[in-house]
Formats: C-alpha cells, sequence, structure tokens
C-alpha cells in the first residue's frame, strides 16, 4: 500500500541531499521517479533540486495553484511513476498536500515530501501543517545548533548578519540568510 511521507527539519539538515539519494536508489532498481520542486525557491535556477554538496537533479515545478492529481495522473498515462518526490513541501497549499494523499491512496503510488516544518518566527507553513495532520509517516531529520543540540528551528538575517525578527513568511535564500539554532539559542536569538 502506497503511503505519503513528510521528512522535516530545519535548514542545512540535509534534506535534498536525502531526497535525491533516495531517487537515485530507484532509479538504479530501473525504477522512474517524478521529481518536484517550488517554482517559489529559485537559488539554484528553476526546476533544479540541489543540495550543498553538489548533487543537483531536474524536476517539474509546482506553483500554489496547480493540480498535483491532475500533473501526476498526466505523467502516468505518458509511462511508469514508481516513486513522486516533492522538494521544499513547505510551500504545497492544503489543497495539494490532500492530491498528494490522493496519488498515495488511489493511484497507489508512494509520496514522499521533504521541506521546512517552522519558519523563521517559529510559524508553521500551509504545507507543512497539512503533512504534518494527514501525512501516513514522519520522519525529522536532525541537524544541530552552533552549541550541539538539535536544531529545530532558524532564524532570518540581514545583510549585516544581525538577526530578523519581522517580514515576510518567505524570503528565499540558503547559509547566508538562514541559521539554524536549538530552540533555547533561537528564543535569545544567540548566533554563537
Amino acid at each position: 500500500m502506497a503511503k505519503l511521507y513528510f521528512s522535516y527539519s530545519a535548514m542545512n539538515a540535509g534534506k535534498s541531499t536525502l531526497l535525491l539519494q533516495a531517487s537515485y536508489n530507484y532509479h538504479e532498481r530501473g525504477m522512474k521517479t517524478l521529481l518536484f520542486t517550488s517554482s517559489v525557491d529559485d537559488r539554484t535556477g528553476t526546476g533544479i533540486i540541489a543540495s550543498r554538496i553538489g548533487l543537483e537533479q531536474k524536476a517539474d515545478i509546482f506553483s500554489g495553484d496547480d493540480d498535483l492529481f491532475a500533473k501526476i495522473s498526466a505523467a502516468m498515462d505518458k509511462g511508469q511513476v514508481d516513486c513522486v518526490f516533492v522538494d521544499e513541501a513547505q510551500f504545497l497549499s492544503s489543497d495539494q498536500v490532500w492530491q498528494l494523499a490522493k496519488v498515495a491512496d488511489d493511484l497507489g503510488v508512494p509520496v514522499m515530501c521533504y521541506g521546512l516544518r517552522t519558519d523563521f518566527q517559529g510559524k508553521m507553513f500551509p504545507g507543512s501543517a497539512e503533512l504534518l495532520a494527514i501525512a501516513d509517516h514522519l520522519r525529522e531529520i536532525r541537524t544541530i545548533c552552533w552549541c550541539g543540540r538539535k536544531a529545530t528551528m532558524v532564524v532570518r538575517l540581514d545583510g549585516d548578519g544581525k538577526v530578523i525578527e519581522a517580514g515576510e513568511q518567505v524570503v528565499i535564500g540558503g547559509e547566508e540568510a538562514y541559521v539554524s539554532l536549538c530552540r533555547r539559542h533561537w528564543r535569545a536569538r544567540e548566533l554563537d
């Protein structure tokens, strides 16, 4: 029975690396995967899933109003799809999460989503909240704070390396813009 999976973490825990590795494992066994990433995240180019360690793969993009069930069904009409992978799953809408659940339930294809749980203010992303509510399998991917504790939160930095406490929920950036911290150091806004 196919399931809907959600692997989540703070920034820089290796989510994209794990996604690309899992997709590679399918390909190595002669199976076909379908990869999606958000149109919002263009750090390495549109339609590219890239990891900090240099792995990358082309992917289909999704926007907030796309019907992912229809896209996946259409891809299956053109050929075999053994697993669907979704990077930047925090940018999914609630409806899209339910569409992915329908892919697992009705089409019998496992769906593996990878994304952030919370934003820099400690608030849930809509896609992550829905995935935490309905996914069949949840997995926390761990990274560490500068103190050595498990990092579960992230702060956003301005151009001078100072912590920003307000602003838009989504501002695309990498290590120059975000730092993963344990809850204690996130609350204190202590970067080291």
